[in-house]
């Protein structure tokens, strides 16, 4: 696990070297939670996003995209629930004075048992090497079973306390566990309590007439409110979608793991309307969908995995994550809800206004389910970069650094390099940049050795670079290097864009979904 670590504190440090995340406000010492995206790291984030729209609404004809403000009819979110339910249970510790999650630091605990019973099959893996039975071992083994027997009790009693809304039952676990303060070491906690995790701000021209607003905690109502707006002008007929990417806000106390859980962070939602009655088929049906969108990365499907909720929220009827694995554990980068018909019922409720759909073929009119999923933008793009950052010896000796980015997210997709700053080359290089700079990313470079500048683009993911050296003057023809591989291979200067193009397009991904 320390080594994990070690790895996570290198990336953090390589996002920050080449340009991919800065903490928010640096030259003032950074401000808690928050992160500004480097030139670097806004590219792979755009690529992220236009993977995910491109996937939703180029490809799905009944799936359309809005837009909406992130400031909202505050009444919006006493509908939505909020503003009386949007908590999360704190606990301090008395001698660290540092606050914690409480269902966080349970979770935890359940981690350590999983991590013990893996350590035994690995050990046992090991001893009994080719002739080893998995399935056998952790059946039969009495310190696997034992370790299985406490995980299973603790997380019934956690689901339950959860499901139950029992904070005092939720401190008892910690205690009774043995739960520890990380920072002190101690066991002196303070009781569970909710704290609501919604900015508030006021909009008004003066402090008298001024009204309380809220920065929206998630972006999915913005759709929800425009439900009937979207359905009536594009004559939607039910199934059908609507899409968004937008910020949303949060007032984490317990904002931890670099850029994995912010205050201030973008989602992607996808909310799909649909008859009641048909929910849990389509529930079935975007958990498929959504893991084939990750799986189209290429980063392993022993990676993913899929956990169902313990605790459903009161709106659901199911609701499932897609967890990755990163360097600290299985975490949670997308959420698969079905939330039942609540949301559009609140939202007539409170606003006074009918929202229904009509139905031409059985002639009736109903309130829609709703199938929801929801990514994080951050967490996803923390993903990929946990999932590409490789140490990698090479046969001189050295070692180099490489970001094995999937070709068509990554920032940069082809550098041109000229050999040396004279003779031509460098305007060689310039004028292959302006024919190409239509196509993709392009990056001319020329400071430093050629070895020197390879070694930079491994480093912020660039999947192609192009020598000129005074040959290419003679034949039109560059030496092209390719980042995995590292392999070069001689190719006519006319043959880049179609050897490259499609490679490093979004096209290329979209074409694996279909």
């Amino acid at each position: 696990m320390a080594q994990q670590e070690d790895v996570f504190k290198k990336i953090i440090s390589h996002c920050k070297e080449y340009g991919f995340v800065f903490p928010s406000s640096d030259i003032y010492d950074g401000l808690g939670a928050v992160y500004d995206y480097g030139q670097n790291g806004v590219e792979l984030k755009n690529n992220i996003k236009q993977y995910w729209w491109q996937s939703m609404v180029l490809l799905h004809e009944n799936i359309v995209g809005i837009d909406a403000a992130i400031f909202m009819h505050p009444t919006t979110w006493k509908a939505s629930g909020h503003v009386d339910a949007f908590n999360d249970p704190l606990i301090d510790n008395r001698d660290s004075k540092k606050r914690y999650r409480a269902d966080v630091l349970i979770e935890e605990q359940i981690a350590k048992y999983e991590d013990k019973i893996a350590k035994e099959v690995a050990k046992a893996k090991k001893r009994f090497g080719d002739a080893f039975d998995e399935q056998q071992f952790v059946t039969t083994n009495p310190r696997v079973i034992e370790h299985a027997q406490k995980r299973d009790a603790l997380h019934e009693r956690y689901a339950k306390a959860m499901n139950d809304n029992d904070l005092d039952e939720l401190k008892q676990i910690i205690l009774d566990e043995g739960i520890v303060c990380p920072i002190s070491g101690t066991r002196n906690w303070t009781d569970v309590r909710q704290f609501n995790l919604m900015f508030k701000t006021e909009v008004g021209s003066t402090a008298e007439g001024a009204s309380t607003i809220y920065l929206r905690p998630e972006t999915a109502q913005g759709i929800f409110v425009n439900y009937l707006n979207v359905q009536k002008t594009g004559r939607m007929k039910i199934p059908f979608g609507i899409a968004q990417i937008g910020k949303a806000f949060r007032n984490e106390i317990v904002a931890r793991q670099f850029i994995f859980r912010m205050r201030e962070f973008e989602q992607m939602e996808m909310q799909f309307f649909v008859k009641p009655g048909t929910e849990l088929d389509w529930f079935a049906q975007w958990k498929k969908t959504r893991m084939a969108w990750h799986q189209a990365l290429g980063f392993g499907a022993e990676n993913y995995r899929f956990h169902d909720h313990d605790k459903l929220a009161h709106y659901a009827n199911a609701a499932t994550d897609i967890e990755f694995r990163m360097p600290f554990g299985f975490k949670e980068v997308e959420g698969v809800h079905s939330r039942t018909n609540f949301d559009l019922s609140q939202h007539a409720k409170y606003s006074g206004k009918k929202i229904e759909y009509f139905d031409p073929e059985t002639n009736e009119s109903y309130t829609p389910f709703v199938i929801e999923t929801s990514i994080g933008v951050d967490r996803m793009f923390l993903s990929v970069m946990c999932h590409s950052y490789c140490e990698e010896k090479l046969e001189n000796g050295e070692t180099r650094v490489v970001l094995r980015l999937p070709a068509a997210l990554a920032p940069i997709k082809l550098a041109v390099l000229p050999l040396v700053k004279k003779d031509g080359l460098p305007e060689k290089a310039e004028e292959i940049v302006r024919q190409l700079r239509f196509h993709f990313n392009c990056k001319y470079e020329e400071k430093d050795t050629i070895g020197k500048r390879y070694r930079r683009m491994d480093a912020i993911g660039c999947p192609y670079c192009v020598t000129i050296d005074h040959d290419t003057l003679v034949d039109n023809c560059v030496t092209l290097r390719d980042r995995d591989t590292m392999q070069q291979t001689r190719v006519p200067i006319a043959d880049l864009q179609s050897i490259i193009e499609d490679k490093v397009s979004i096209t290329s991904l979209l074409k694996k979904l279909i």
